[in-house]
């Protein structure tokens, strides 16, 4: 009988504890980030209220520490609990980029980067730096911008990129939009960096852009040489 009891009033911790993490529903680890809801409403209520107003884990996603904080109940203690572990879990998901192994492909960068970029609320510029022999040796957040521009300044790129003696680079931004085809501001700050590595000696090997509904290389497009920049080919649509 005391088992059965205890079993009954069991929360979403001790089920976690006793059952796993796989056990529980969307808003019961909700409300375990969450921790404590409001005097006038249990924690497990806060968390399906909360995930109602996302509009579930989708848009929980996608939410900001500021957009979350708005909520009433949440703050910005909770809301940042619940997007670290957001980040973290998109972490987790990646192929890490490991040192010592050459990065040949617009196809491992994705693989990479897709889990912490794909869905991203905002724009993030990131430059892969990479020595002779196409191996990773430095990561940068070279920008972080809002949902449709990510201002960058190829001045500002290269000084970090030769900082680290990089023989070459990948660069790699993301739409928050979904769709990974390049915008004519993309194809245009892509040849100037492109044109500011061969000044400075660093090989532009590729720009990838990643979005939830694939990505784009421009390698893979052919738009890293001389010819004009198009914007219809080099996509890999998620299937």
């Amino acid at each position: 009988m005391a088992a059965t009891r205890r079993q009954h009033f069991e929360g979403p911790r001790e089920r976690l504890a006793h059952r796993g993490a796989g056990s529980l529903s969307d808003a019961e680890l909700v409300a375990i980030l969450c921790g404590t809801g409001t005097t006038r409403e249990p924690v497990e209520v806060l968390a399906v209220r909360l995930l109602d107003r996302a509009g579930g884990l989708a848009g929980l996603e996608r939410a900001t520490v500021a957009e979350l904080s708005q909520l009433a109940g949440v703050g910005p203690g909770k809301a940042s609990r619940l997007v670290a572990a957001i980040e973290l879990g998109r972490r987790a998901l990646g192929t890490p980029i490991r040192r010592g192994e050459a990065l040949g492909s617009s196809e491992a960068v994705d693989r990479a980067l897709r889990p912490r970029l794909a869905r991203a609320p905002v724009e993030r510029f990131i430059a892969l730096g990479l020595d002779a022999r196409n191996r990773p040796i430095a990561e940068f957040v070279v920008s972080k911008g809002g949902r449709s521009s990510c201002p960058v300044e190829p001045a500002d790129v290269f000084r970090e990129l030769v900082r680290v003696s990089a023989s070459a680079v990948i660069f790699v931004h993301n739409h928050p939009s979904g769709e990974p085809s390049p915008s004519l501001d993309d194809a245009r700050l892509t040849e100037r960096l492109r044109a500011a590595g061969v000044l400075l000696g660093v090989r532009v090997l590729d720009h990838v852009i990643i979005a939830d509904r694939g990505y784009f290389s421009f390698r893979d497009a052919g738009l890293l040489g001389d010819e004009a920049p198009r914007t219809d080919e080099g996509a890999r649509a998620m299937a």
